[in-house]
């Protein structure tokens, strides 16, 4: 399990947008890695349009928004137009940087078990070391809690 302090994983992931980013493209800046369940879906979509309302608010903090799911490149694009998301969206169809970051955990619905994305941000600072997690993310405020460790 990752903790505060600790150098974040690693990552190269294909976006909606047709390019391959990686975290140390971000290197010198901070940045918001937040990781979603699945594109289009209300608590999803609810969180986007959040970070999308405060991106300029985040970017004048000197942060960068990037969102990650399993879904695929195809998915993110559509989404990201729909909702207008000027933020890149990553996909992880193999789960490897999901896993890495500890975010694939075992959830339950209405008595059924199964393997998904717990809706987990990391605050990750300048030099690449994680500096803020937020575990089982509630939608509504988080912007604002991001906001403020910023």
């Amino acid at each position: 399990m990752l903790n505060v302090g600790d150098t974040a994983p690693q990552f190269k992931l294909p976006s909606g947008n047709g390019r391959t980013l990686s975290l140390k493209d971000f290197k010198g800046k901070k940045v918001v890695l937040y990781f979603y369940p699945k594109d289009d879906t209300p608590g999803c979509t609810r969180e986007a349009c959040s970070f999308q309302e405060n991106h300029s608010q985040l970017l004048r903090k000197g942060a960068v928004v990037i969102g990650v799911s399993a879904d695929s490149t195809g998915a993110h694009e559509k989404f990201a137009k729909k909702y207008g998301l000027s933020f890149p969206l990553l996909s992880d169809e193999s789960k490897e940087v999901i896993k890495a970051y500890d975010v694939w955990k075992e959830k339950s619905f209405m008595g059924r078990k199964y393997m998904g994305i717990e809706r987990t941000t990391f605050v990750i600072n300048e030099k690449g070391r994680i500096q803020t997690i937020f575990r089982k993310v509630k939608v509504d405020g988080h912007t604002k809690e991001i906001l403020n460790v910023l």
